[in-house]
This record gives C-alpha cells, sequence and structure tokens, in this order.
C-alpha cells in the first residue's frame, strides 16, 4: 500500500457517505440513524440470532445491544432466549417492525434511483459494474483466516463439505478411509497446522500443512466453499501456507490433486507450482506438484 491508494480509499469513502445519506441522524427520513435502520433491515422476516447478527455486521456487542434496545422501546423488535439454549438471544421484528422495514426498502429504492437518474445508460450500466466489483473486493477483505485445532467445529464443518464435494465431482467417488489424507493429529503443531476461512463468524474454506521433518512441506485438504469463490481464497490461502512453511524453515512446498478438480490445477501453476513425478500413492491423485520458496532466516 502507498499514501496514493489510502487517500483513494478515503476520498471514496468520504463521498459515498456524503451521497447515501448516513451522516444524517434521521437516516432515509425515518427518525432514526442508519445503525438502527440496518439492523432492521438485517433482523428480516425471520427473525436473527444476536450473536450471528453482530458478526454479520462487525459490531461491537455493547453497541448492538444499545441499537437492539432502542428498537425494543419503539416496539419495533422483540429479543427473547432460546429456548433450547437460553444463553442464545433471538431477535424478531413485531409487525410495526415489519411495517417500518418495508418502508425503509421503498425508501433505499428510491436512493438507489437517485443515484442512478442524472446518469445516461452507458453510465448506469458502468456504475452498478463497478460497484459489484468493490462489493466483491470488500467481502474479499472482510475474510479473516485463522490457525484452529482441526476439531474445531468450523474445521469439522468445512471437512465435511470437502469431502462432499470430492464425492460429487470424482468420476470414482470419494472415500476417506482409502485417502493419504493426514489425521488430526498430522495438522497440530509442532507436525502441522490447519487454517480455517471465516466470513462474517461463518466458516468457508480451509487449508492445512504438514510440517513433517526430512520431507517438505505438504499441503493437504484444502476448500473453499462455492458461494465465495471468485474472492481469490484459494490464492490467498496458497499464499498464507507458503509464508508459514517458510517460517518453519523449509524451502519446498508440495500437494496433489485430482483431474477432476481443473481450476484448482490451474491456480496451482499460476501460483509457481510445477509438476513432478508422483511422490506418494495417493489412490484419487492424478497430479502431484512442487514448488521452491525461501526458507525463512532463523528468527
Amino acid at each position: 500500500m502507498d499514501n496514493a491508494q489510502i487517500e483513494g480509499v478515503r476520498r471514496f469513502n468520504r463521498t459515498v457517505t456524503e451521497r447515501v445519506g448516513v451522516l444524517h441522524d434521521r437516516y432515509l427520513g425515518l427518525g432514526r440513524p442508519v445503525g438502527e435502520a440496518r439492523l432492521l433491515w438485517e433482523i428480516g422476516e425471520q427473525g436473527q440470532d444476536v450473536r450471528r447478527l453482530r458478526e454479520r455486521l462487525g459490531l461491537d456487542s455493547g453497541y448492538v445491544s444499545r441499537l437492539l434496545r432502542s428498537l425494543e422501546a419503539d416496539g419495533l423488535v422483540t429479543v427473547e432466549p432460546q429456548p433450547q439454549d437460553r444463553r442464545v438471544r433471538a431477535v424478531r421484528l413485531t409487525e410495526a417492525g415489519r411495517a417500518e422495514r418495508a418502508v425503509l426498502d421503498g425508501r433505499s429504492d428510491e436512493l438507489a434511483g437517485s443515484l442512478l437518474r442524472p446518469l445516461n445508460d452507458t453510465q448506469r450500466t458502468r456504475l452498478v459494474a463497478a460497484m459489484a466489483e468493490v462489493e466483491r473486493l470488500l467481502t474479499a477483505a472482510t475474510v479473516t483466516l485463522d490457525a484452529i485445532d482441526p476439531d474445531h467445529p468450523d474445521a469439522r464443518h468445512c471437512l465435511r463439505s470437502y469431502f462432499t464435494e470430492l464425492q460429487e465431482r470424482f468420476e470414482t467417488g470419494f472415500d476417506p478411509a482409502r485417502s493419504l489424507l493426514p489425521d488430526a493429529g498430522e495438522l497440530r503443531a509442532p507436525r502441522g497446522l490447519f487454517l480455517v476461512a471465516r466470513l462474517h463468524g461463518e466458516p468457508v474454506g480451509c487449508a492445512g500443512l504438514k510440517l513433517l521433518p526430512g520431507v517438505p512441506a505438504e499441503i493437504k485438504r484444502m476448500w473453499v466453499a462455492p458461494g465465495t469463490r471468485g474472492l481469490g481464497l484459494g490464492r490467498r490461502f496458497l499464499t498464507e501456507l507458503e509464508t508459514r512453511a517458510a517460517r518453519h524453515g523449509y524451502d519446498t512446498l508440495r500437494l496433489d490433486t485430482n483431474k477432476a478438480l481443473g481450476p484448482a490445477i490451474g491456480l496451482y501453476r499460476s501460483c509457481g507450482f510445477q509438476e513432478v513425478p508422483a511422490f506418494n500413492d495417493e489412490p484419487y491423485a492424478h497430479h502431484w506438484f512442487e514448488k521452491r520458496i525461501t526458507a525463512a532466516p532463523p528468527e
């Protein structure tokens, strides 16, 4: 990043916040600030778990509680413990809340129209396309990567989804028992690590790294949820795993893959991996790759 990039982002933020009216205490003329209006929209018709609502918006717990108390005092929402787990609170719209949300939707449509109306057809198309690209990149920047235990619920969710997809995509199906996939112990320090990607607190991808002595570091169990493909998470996983392998003193990174995973094969090649002879007896592998990396000096 350089100063010009930072200034460009700040200038964009100033233009957007001014143009969409978030600087006003009465957002869209509804008599409440944008924070409360956004909560009404996010709660939706089915209601929301308060914790997930907080994670979805990236807001502080205390701030969300204050917003909800204000909406509750106005008779727009109810906040109650879940019957199955009273530690978990759920928020739902009342009839009045649904009515105000409908007004909010209508005025939001009017605001969007006011942004597009002064432009000609070509400019409108350009603006909407640019907004979609900005949204995609901002979403990508929201994803976090964390090293967690392979037995963590988020890790298990990703692995179940990964195995299910392989079962559907491989010509012969997929049986984890037949594969050379490492057990959980091989992806815990000091023998390895396991990364999980999260978007708004929800797990959307995973990747493991085996760090055994005397052999190259090996990438295993890399998967990205279909709904988040196109955000660059696969490339981000590879970059992070390469950095961590180098930090552990490895100068070679390797992996194997199945011929059915064409986009993954293209990604590996574009990231500098070169095809090599088979280095294991993985029954589901058709391609084996290695990449020379620069081992980091000891700290």
